[in-house]
């Protein structure tokens, strides 16, 4: 995708849905740890309370994901779509995801820490606690998302956008950001953003968020 004028690459995402699939519907005890899923249309996945680290799942087409407290640390996702994604806890540390869109469900907590993305999408989806801690995030897009905190410690995020998503607090310590744009995502309620210190932000945004810019830097406003 273009620069826009500002010089702030915009992320460069090329999501396709995996055609000529074969269908699949799992039952318990089919998906174990180590398993590779690739070339299959599955309506329902539920993988809630399972110990199936290191999964892998290529190029295919997920209808929905029920993943609650499954233990899916070292989880490798590529060329991979998954339409709905339930999981109050997501236990997915050390992950990695590539060329992956995520769209719809609803995550209390997602535990990503020490995860790799690149090229992802989360679309519609609402999320509570995001722990991005260690993580790398290169060409993601947070589309029409809610997103209550997001902690990115000690992360990496290179062309990163947030279009049409409204985020409530952004936290972080030591995080490398370039070419991160927030103009289009919706800041009005927004009560922290010190994890995305240097990001882009737009003219109208910057007089929303004044009196929060104020005061992280130390400034009280009478």
């Amino acid at each position: 995708m273009a620069r826009r004028t500002d010089g702030t690459d915009a992320p460069r995402t090329s999501i396709t849905e995996p055609g000529d699939l074969e269908p699949w519907a799992p039952g318990p005890g089919d998906v174990l740890s180590g398993d590779r899923i690739e070339g299959k249309h599955i309506a329902v996945l539920d993988l809630a309370g399972e110990r199936v680290p290191d999964l892998e799942l290529e190029e295919s087409v997920v209808e929905v994901l029920r993943a609650g407290d499954a233990d899916l640390r070292g989880l490798r996702a590529r060329d991979a779509v998954v339409e709905e994604l339930d999981a109050p806890v997501l236990r997915a540390s050390s992950s990695t995801w590539r060329t992956v869109r995520l769209s719809g469900g609803r995550v209390g907590s997602a535990e990503l820490y020490d995860s790799a993305m690149d090229g992802v999408e989360f679309v519609g989806m609402k999320l509570g606690f995001v722990n991005l801690r260690g993580a790398t995030l290169t060409d993601v897009v947070f589309r029409d998302c809610v997103v209550d905190e997001l902690d990115l410690a000690d992360a990496k995020l290179l062309r990163v956008a947030f279009p049409g998503t409204r985020i409530r607090a952004v936290e972080g310590t030591n995080t490398r950001i370039e070419h991160v744009d927030l103009r289009d995502a919706d800041l009005d309620r927004t009560e922290r953003l010190e994890g995305l210190r240097g990001a882009t932000i737009g003219t109208d945004q910057l007089y929303t968020l004044a009196p929060l810019l104020a005061t992280q830097a130390g400034y009280r406003v009478g």
